[in-house]
């Protein structure tokens, strides 16, 4: 008998019909023995609702009114589920975060789970009952309902594994895994059964859409087995299907390359001759981090004349706020000129063969510009290389590197 954490995305959950389809999956797994917990978003379209109806009485909302309204859209959705399942004869309870309880910092809006107290759910279990916890919530330290962000039932859904000790973490998703890239432009991308957790957490941080960053963060930390699954996929290959999220050791033969991703979601600013002295880069920096701007590639290029130019990235969406907090901040940094471009795309190589094998770099950076595609910024990591480039070139730079890398199946 194993237990089994299954987490059921906003897709798998659109309407009652999938909500059944769902209840189905669910007794299913519990018929062949295992003790199963589950963890659901809301309803496919409800949390952009939540959030709309938040923003039209008040763009500067309290954020703590705001979590109470936007987590209901997973209590609705818990609920349900446990009804569906109690019409086929399986004993179920939903539980809101605030129950068991998640406890959480808090940043409404944004949490981070601190602990989440499993005992009582795993006594229910051991009873034959399946509890079904809301995700993306929890309680903060001033007994308040919090949200943890965007994609954050991933991150309850691993953290509920790990306070269960659970044997593995099932996501379902409206995807049948973890792909050598982005299937819609490369058809020829191929699934992988398994993948380090170190390069999903390199993937998911520079542009793939499948896990959120956090859950593979703390699924590497509590080393919790997680496998990526499709909701809408048959399930009479489910012993091996999806991608199993593992330590790099269980992995025998590693590709030198995994996978290639890319994130449209950036913008690329440019700070012209500034003075070239001590403290000038936490002058541009500061601001930003005080703001909770995220940065993300930099480049300093020092001139001739004293003086240097700055280059850098930072989500699209932080970029207004970027050019407000750097023009506030122009005479303390002393720059001539603040040049933007939000038409860019970040491309990324990734694979944990990269720390053995020489000339990955040059393959990305040959075959670029083989196709003529101008680089504008480079960052690497141990695992991984991103360049920055024009927007327009995103889906040839994939299946160009994707060919180069030898991964088309």
């Amino acid at each position: 008998m194993a237990r089994i954490v299954m987490k059921f995305g906003g897709t798998s959950v659109a309407d009652l019909d999938r909500i059944r389809n769902v209840a189905g999956r669910v007794a299913r797994q519990v018929a062949q023995g295992d003790q199963v917990a589950v963890v659901v978003s809301a309803m496919a379209g409800v949390t952009n609702t939540l959030v709309g109806w938040c923003q039209a009485l008040s763009p500067l909302h309290d954020a703590r009114e705001y979590d109470a309204v936007v987590a209901t859209g997973e209590q609705v959705t818990s609920g349900l589920l446990a009804i569906a399942l109690q019409t086929l004869g399986i004993e179920a309870r939903s539980w809101a975060g605030w129950q068991i309880p998640v406890h959480t910092d808090g940043a409404h809006g944004a949490a981070r789970i601190h602990a989440i107290e499993g005992e009582k759910l795993i006594q229910h279990m051991q009873a034959g009952q399946v509890p079904i916890m809301a995700g993306f919530q929890g309680l903060g330290p001033d007994g308040r309902i919090t949200t943890l962000g965007r994609g954050g039932s991933d991150t309850s859904a691993v953290a509920l594994a790990a306070a269960l000790h659970a044997d593995r973490c099932d996501i379902y998703t409206d995807v049948d895994g973890v792909y050598t890239t982005d299937p819609r432009i490369v058809p020829r991308a191929r699934r992988l059964d398994r993948i380090a957790y170190e390069e999903m957490l390199e993937l998911a941080s520079v542009g793939a859409k499948v896990l959120q960053t956090r859950s593979v963060e703390l699924a590497m930390k509590e080393r919790v087995r997680v496998r990526v699954l499709s909701s809408f996929a048959d399930e009479a290959q489910a012993g091996t299907a999806g991608t199993l999220l593992v330590d790099e050791d269980e992995i025998v033969e590693k590709e030198i390359v995994t996978g290639i991703a890319y994130s449209r979601d950036e913008a690329k600013v440019t700070v012209r001759h500034v003075p070239d002295r001590p403290g000038v880069a936490a002058a541009v920096f500061g601001p930003l981090s005080a703001a909770n701007v995220n940065v993300d590639m930099i480049v300093q290029n020092v001139s001739a004349d004293g003086s240097t130019d700055m280059t850098f990235t930072v989500g699209r969406a932080d970029l207004p706020r970027t050019i407000a907090l750097l023009q506030g901040a122009a005479a303390s940094i002393g720059y001539s000129e603040l040049l933007t471009d939000a038409e860019v795309t970040k491309i990324s190589v990734v694979g944990v063969g990269m720390r053995s094998h020489a000339g990955i770099a040059n393959t990305m950076f040959k075959t670029l510009a083989d196709k003529s595609i101008n680089i504008q910024v480079i960052s690497t990591s141990e695992i991984k290389v991103s360049v920055l480039v024009a927007q327009e070139y995103t889906e040839l730079a994939v299946r160009a590197l994707h060919t180069a890398y030898g991964l088309d199946g």
